[in-house]
């Protein structure tokens, strides 16, 4: 199977490329690498109806953004996804409390908590400032709840992190097969025990409550599962949400407020937000 590279160059290029990835994301799109002038995309050309169609997408946003924007199709036979990792992957820091690297990285010293992961073509390296964000939320929490759920797990860094944290008891579930058996890798990775992971969707969760849910996903799918968040979380528990932006976090509010949760804090990088909330 043939894949799919989209070069996409946006005038100016931030925060432009992040908004193209939360775009297509949500069509089938499967990795993402950044560049000097914006992302490559990619995407199994099974995956996608037609390349019009993305062009069109691509082509109507760039006009109702009212901004220039470049795009260039390339065609890969078996692409080497870890090679694109691997040349891309620097190590994250999140402000010397957590430090996330890859197998060929060396450790780095430090008092902080150090997580090792393999991404492959799994959303969540930490690079992405949802994900340092829900990190540093989770760094700062405090005692954390016993059982746990991150949703959408990608790599499975933020399951990771809360069993590191504390956590007895963690559910990761993602909608693709290959980020949950990525998470699996990744959890034997850092000798976690307390990680059960399955491929699927929100219905995983029904008739089981939770003290903390973890989601990074993207805006429609949060609206989507917020009563489901709800009705899944222990009374007093605490939402952790992220992949929306700053200017998303009224709309939200106005969302969460109406079920229950009254929030706690906010936090902010790169035009990037994330939510903590507390059910009432």
């Amino acid at each position: 199977m043939d894949t799919l590279a989209f070069h996409i160059n946006p005038i100016p290029a931030q925060p432009w490329s992040e908004i193209a990835v939360s775009i297509l994301a949500d069509h089938g799109f499967n990795a993402f690498e950044d560049t000097e002038k914006g992302i490559i995309a990619y995407v199994d050309e099974e995956s996608i109806t037609s390349i019009e169609e993305i062009k069109d997408l691509l082509k109507q946003w760039a006009d109702n953004a009212s901004i220039s924007c470049e795009i260039e199709l390339e065609r890969i036979e078996q692409k080497n996804w870890n090679a694109i990792w691997e040349s891309d992957f620097q190590p994250v820091n999140v402000e010397d409390m957590l430090f996330i690297i890859a197998p060929f990285h060396e450790k780095p010293k430090t008092k902080g908590l150090v997580i090792e992961i393999q991404p492959q073509m799994s959303f969540g390296t930490g690079h992405h400032q949802t994900t340092w964000m829900m990190s540093k939320a989770l760094m700062e929490f405090g005692r954390l709840p016993s059982k746990i759920l991150d949703m959408g797990t990608g790599t499975g860094i933020l399951a990771i992190l809360a069993e590191k944290l504390g956590g007895k008891e963690i559910i990761a579930i993602d909608i693709e097969e290959w980020s949950a058996e990525n998470t699996k890798e990744n959890a034997l990775r850092n000798n976690c025990v307390a990680i059960e992971t399955f491929h699927g969707d929100i219905d995983l969760i029904e008739n089981q409550k939770f003290g903390l849910i973890l989601a990074n996903i993207n805006m429609n799918v949060l609206k989507l599962h917020m009563e489901r968040y709800r009705d899944s979380l222990e009374p007093k528990g605490t939402l952790m949400l992220s992949g929306f932006f700053e200017t998303d976090v009224p709309e939200l509010m106005r969302i969460v407020e109406s079920l229950g949760f009254e929030r706690v804090k906010v936090f902010t990088k790169e035009s990037w937000a994330a939510l903590q909330l507390c059910l009432k």
